[in-house]
């Protein structure tokens, strides 16, 4: 372990990974592995304890701890917190905990159970064979307590596998409480490679709550709704006999049947799971949360639920820190959602979805953060997700799309965005040694794209990438080139505008910053309206002298301002006809850029229309969270809560309601 941040711990696991040397995942896309490990190194709990005595209980006490892939921790029997957010190996992360309201004078027990998982997806940096746990107590600044070969362990046989949630994104958890340790070993010591973030992370938020309605059904199962899409646990009591089972089943929406869960769910996650009684009464923790609003249980015969509840978890959140005052019943509506939205779609990272993927990709965080930062007044996520894209740089200069996480995904217009999260973070801090980090890595996004540049300065054939434009690929408005992997060679509007906007934004970041910096913009905005303004029109087009202009093209080139002021007027009349013919993650952009030609009243328009396309059809259709499309059924595998819609957030506080007060207002807690 690399820096001082553990002096005193040891790096501990179980001896089945003693020898285990790390497999590097991080690479381009296009060299990406994905190792099949055995059996053993997947879906594994180590269960850690450690008993101590403190002859007074005097002054504070922490623990500073760390886990891969992830950790619980119980001292006394009580859950403390969990932990910890994902990171790579060469910046890890830790948490330092108060934990002097969990101990006693006398005899005290810390107990971890460390997870981890084996697959290769956007949720863990897992399947890498790096397992285990350290942590150190501290009473004041003297460390009291730090693992070694003296902590106990046991691999738990309380998990069966049935199937795998998602895209390769969590395991159903089967818990037989029949199980009971056979023995307890002396934890393994290991040598290992991480070198650790210099500054501990926030942990989640996590506390229960009921149930809102619970109904016993005809055929014996009970049907619980907890009013709300969340992000949780279950923690399930019950009493029968050793051997009895609950089957479980959790979903986000119900089918036509009243009272029946849709727990096949249309975001391709199979919430259905069985629990194994022993005797007498029981208690099920589960371990991996889902995002659901609605369970059913379905106990065998003469199984007594005794108690449920959902444990909630996300990143620390004050419902009241920013609220919206309005008159208008639907702005409310659809403030609600995109900020419910944010709330349980927030955890140790900003994830696109908390069901399928539970990844954090860097398009949805465009959008994500600003709403995030607006809510909750907390820019440290914010400031991690933009560590993590940074970081991602060791593995392509161009950058990835999801950071971090071992499954290898490249997006152009994903990474073209990173300078708006660098002046997003500069112009809340003004901190100048952090922007001069984010300029090298502007450099280097450029530096990589700039390799496709034909004659005329613009890209072409960003073959390494995916080129996205817009996600599901059904809303791209017609647009007039072939996206799909191959893709199409030649040269296409949007990456153009987005590469356009990059350096733009990267030269005004040189500006901040006194660096000297050639103006390139200039002349690749010259010729990218040569290539793709039609005078005749006075639209864009999607490929050079084409005869298609999509909302797309035309969007992107307003929103950083490429257009000209005599230009603006025509563009935002045919956004305006066009509408939110588009996905939800790009109706950001659509709303930002008509705020950025001064047309705020249209801005505010899409935002309370009441079409199909639209926050307000969310609404409609029963969300309590934004969705992924502007409807259950716009997508193939609409997930139901998806932070990447929650655009109207942003757009409000930084447009349009200093703009058009007469809206509505934010109220901020303490301000």
């Amino acid at each position: 372990m690399k820096n001082n941040i553990f002096k005193y711990g040891e790096w501990i696991c179980p001896v089945e990974f003693l020898d285990e040397q790390p497999i590097n995942l991080l690479s381009k896309e296009k060299c990406a592995i994905k190792p099949e490990l055995p059996e053993k190194f997947k879906n594994v709990h180590m269960l850690t304890k450690k008993t101590f005595s403190l002859a007074e209980k005097v002054g504070s006490y922490s623990i500073r701890i760390t886990a891969d892939d992830y950790y619980k921790l119980y001292i006394n029997g009580q859950f403390v917190a969990q932990g910890v957010a994902q990171g790579y190996h060469f910046c890890y992360y830790w948490n330092e905990i108060d934990i002097t309201d969990f101990l006693k004078a006398g005899k005290n027990e810390i107990y971890v159970d460390v997870y981890y998982q084996g697959l290769v997806n956007r949720v863990y940096n897992s399947a890498d064979r790096r397992m285990g746990l350290v942590a150190e107590i501290y009473n004041n600044d003297a460390c009291i307590l730090a693992t070694d070969s003296s902590w106990q362990y046991t691999l738990s046989g309380a998990y069966t596998i049935s199937h795998i949630i998602g895209y390769d994104t969590a395991f159903a958890e089967n818990f037989d409480s029949r199980w009971t340790p056979a023995a307890w070993h002396n934890a393994c010591e290991k040598k290992v490679d991480y070198t650790f973030s210099d500054e501990s992370v926030k942990t989640l938020q996590v506390y229960p709550i009921n149930p809102v309605l619970t109904k016993e059904l005809e055929n014996g199962a009970i049907f619980y709704d907890f009013g709300s899409e969340i992000t949780a646990t279950l923690r399930i009591t019950a009493r029968g006999k050793s051997g009895d089972m609950v089957r479980i089943l959790c979903g986000e929406e119900l089918e036509d049947t009243p009272l029946k869960v849709r727990y096949n769910m249309r975001a391709n996650c199979l919430y259905d799971e069985r629990w194994t009684l022993a005797d007498g009464e029981s208690t099920l923790a589960q371990y991996e949360y889902k995002a659901f609003r609605y369970v059913t249980l379905v106990p065998d015969r003469d199984v007594e639920i005794t108690s449920i509840c959902a444990m909630v978890q996300h990143y620390p959140f004050d419902d009241d820190y920013c609220t919206l005052e309005t008159d208008n019943k639907v702005l409310k509506s659809v403030w609600d959602v995109c900020k419910n939205g944010i709330k349980y779609g927030a955890g140790e990272v900003f994830v696109d979805c908390p069901s399928r993927e539970k990844g954090q990709y860097a398009g949805d965080l465009t959008i994500s953060s600003a709403s995030h930062v607006i809510v909750t007044g907390d820019y440290s996520l914010f400031k991690k997700a933009v560590d993590n894209q940074m970081q991602s740089a060791a593995a392509c200069r161009g950058l990835l799309a999801v950071t971090p996480g071992n499954y290898m995904q490249e997006i152009a217009d994903y990474s073209l965005q990173f300078p708006i999260l660098a002046l997003r973070h500069y112009n809340h801090f003004k901190d100048t040694e952090y922007l001069k980090k984010c300029y090298d890595v502007c450099d280097g996004i450029i530096e990589h794209f700039s390799r496709f540049q034909n004659a005329d300065g613009l890209l072409e054939t960003v073959d390494d990438k995916w080129n996205l434009v817009d996600w599901p690929d059904n809303l791209r408005d017609g647009y007039d080139f072939k996206l799909e992997k191959p893709l199409e060679p030649g040269v296409h509007n949007v990456i153009n505008a987005f590469y356009i906007g990059c350096i733009m934004q990267t030269e005004q970041i040189a500006d901040i910053l006194g660096i000297a910096r050639e103006n390139k913009s200039r002349e690749l905005i010259a010729a990218y309206n040569t290539a793709f303004f039609n005078k005749e029109t006075g639209l864009y087009t999607d490929r050079p002298y084409g005869a298609h202009s999509s909302l797309h093209s035309n969007v992107v080139p307003a929103f950083y301002g490429i257009t000209t002021a005599d230009q603006n007027d025509k563009i935002a009349e045919f956004i305006m006809q066009k509408g939110l013919c588009c996905g939800v993650y790009f109706a950001y952009f659509v709303l930002k850029s008509l705020c950025k030609m001064g047309k705020y009243h249209d801005a505010y328009s899409l935002i309370i229309n009441e079409s199909e396309h639209s926050w307000y059809n969310m609404v409609r259709e029963g969300a309590t969270t934004c969705f992924e499309a502007w409807g259950k059924d716009q997508k193939w595998n609409t997930s139901l809560c998806h932070p990447w819609a929650s655009g109207p957030i942003s757009v409000l506080a930084e447009d349009i309601l200093p703009n058009m007060p007469e809206v509505g207002r934010l109220i901020y807690k303490n301000k």
